[in-house]
């Protein structure tokens, strides 16, 4: 995601309210592990979250890039920050045994005199207990920013549902090739392949990059666990198969989950059909400002219980711009006892998936929040693909 892709403007916008964030909480100086983070503040990319690395956001003057020395060159080539504000640890700290990169990250916040309100992402994936305790004993006790930065990225900008808009085009590109390849007797890992390759390939004028999530594409019985990814099995007459996936444009995500059945769908799994269908054509309706997250997560509830079914788990999540594992913004849930508000250009992945015992199905959509409703952020048929 080069910084090109967004104005300095926004780039400005996006530090002027993480800052306002980091005052409401007494932090001076935001230490960013994140990945979608740190690309969402200075346009870093890079598989390079393997090993430590952040962007430091004081309380004023520009952030700071700082990581393994091998990485520096691309911060260089995809971030809008200067030069000298890209900061890297000894390359021979590289998973040293005696030696942790963060002990050069002490040093440098000493030398620059960033040793009080120290704010981290404790609950992060890319945050190690290594790496706190170091900061730890250095500085004391940190300031808990989990999520801080996340919260920011709530509300999207027009530029970035455009890039999520041309994320769907390639979600919906994938799902037209499962539907067309989709067969009896074909090995699920080949199938995936051709998906996967659709995503990336792309379409003319629209490459495509790996999702934060890899296909999730499990068949029949299988089909009870939520996150299973595939196999070799071959597809069979009498299961259901339930395809997550998501193409991916500059980083930026649009997920959605379709069904398929090789035969006669039984009239258990034509009864779930019907209720998410409903689900997510009231949940669209009613996704307006104002309303709340819990307010949506009844839209789905109520339209499984009139069906006989009851949902344990949440119903949906923010999505955006991610890196793997997850591309959950991990800010807001749809379900129950969330009464955040919602509020115009969010963007959500609606899941209104049922499991069973013996079978799963899943229909999802991603969507944008306007004052007309949610707004699908791509165009794909919902209804479950059947092949006799």
């Amino acid at each position: 995601m080069p910084a090109s892709d967004f104005s300095a403007q926004e780039y400005a916008d996006r530090l002027s309210k993480t800052r306002a964030a980091m005052n409401a909480r007494g932090i001076e100086t935001l230490l960013v592990t994140d990945p979608s983070n740190m690309a969402w503040l200075t346009g870093y990319d890079g598989w390079s979250f393997y090993v430590p690395q952040m962007v430091i956001l004081p309380a004023q003057g520009a952030p700071l890039w700082w990581g393994r020395t091998q990485d520096k060159a691309g911060a260089a080539q995809t971030t809008w920050l200067d030069a000298a504000d890209l900061l890297d640890w000894p390359e021979e700290h590289v998973q040293h045994p005696d030696h942790h990169p963060v002990d050069a990250l002490v040093l440098a916040l000493r030398d620059r005199d960033w040793t009080r309100g120290l704010g981290v992402e404790m609950d992060n994936y890319y945050y190690s207990a290594a790496s706190h305790r170091i900061l730890e004993r250095a500085f004391g006790e940190m300031i808990d920013a989990t999520g801080l930065v996340n919260w920011q990225r709530a509300v999207k900008s027009d530029a970035e549902i455009d890039m999520m808009r041309k994320a769907g085009q390639l979600t919906a590109h994938m799902h037209g090739v499962l539907r067309e390849a989709f067969r009896e007797g074909l090995p699920k890992n080949q199938l995936v392949a051709q998906v996967q390759a659709a995503g990336i390939a792309g379409l003319p004028g629209l490459a495509g990059d790996y999702p934060a999530i890899v296909p999730i594409a499990p068949s029949g019985r299988e089909a009870s666990a939520s996150h299973i990814t595939w196999n070799d099995r071959p597809l069979a007459r009498g299961e259901a198969t339930y395809f997550e996936i998501s193409g991916c444009y500059r980083r930026y995500h649009c997920p959605a989950s379709r069904s398929l059945f090789l035969g006669d769908p039984p009239d258990d799994i034509r009864r779930a059909e019907a209720a998410v269908l409903t689900a997510i054509e009231a949940t669209l309706a009613a996704a307006r400002p104002g309303i709340t997250c819990e307010e949506i997560a009844t839209c789905v509830y109520d339209s499984f219980a009139r069906a006989g079914y009851e949902k344990a788990n949440r119903t949906g999540y923010p999505i955006g711009l991610s890196y793997p594992p997850d591309w959950g913004e991990r800010t807001m849930s749809l379900r129950p006892g969330d009464t955040t508000a919602l509020q115009e250009n969010m963007t959500f992945h609606l899941m209104p998936g049922l499991w069973t015992p013996d079978w799963g199905l899943a229909i999802t959509e991603s969507f944008v929040v306007t004052p007309e409703g949610g707004q699908p952020l791509a165009d794909i048929p919902r209804e479950m693909v059947v092949k006799p």
